[in-house]
């Protein structure tokens, strides 16, 4: 039995979300909440909010007991990028790419 949210296209580069993604996998879900609201990271914010989600998705769909749920996987994938064009000197154009990640999280009981 799993319980799983996936956020599709958060505006944030998957390799600054894959930083903090590696510190929470397989930990308890009470660890994982303490060690995302002591990160200093953008992406923390948005893995607060999609474990809470998931959270939310094991008891309420799933009927799973919170205390013994644990982070079992967690990734993110990059999304579609926003090509955006910089001027620079003498008219030349550089290109921006504004990239955005999908990022998916599944939680498991402990036996």
């Amino acid at each position: 039995m799993e319980a799983r949210a996936i956020s599709r296209y958060v505006r944030i580069s998957p390799r600054k979300v894959k930083v903090v993604v590696d510190l929470i996998r397989n930990k308890p879900v009470g660890v994982a909440m303490g060690i995302l609201n002591n990160t200093p990271k953008a992406a923390s914010e948005v893995l607060i909010k999609l474990l809470k989600s998931a959270m939310a998705n094991a008891e309420n769909n799933h009927n799973m007991n919170v205390d013994k749920l644990y982070v079992a996987e967690v990734f993110a994938n990059p999304g579609p990028i926003l090509k955006r064009i910089m001027p620079r000197a003498q008219g030349r154009a550089f290109r921006i790419n504004k990239r955005t990640s999908h990022i998916t999280l599944v939680l498991k009981e402990k036996e």
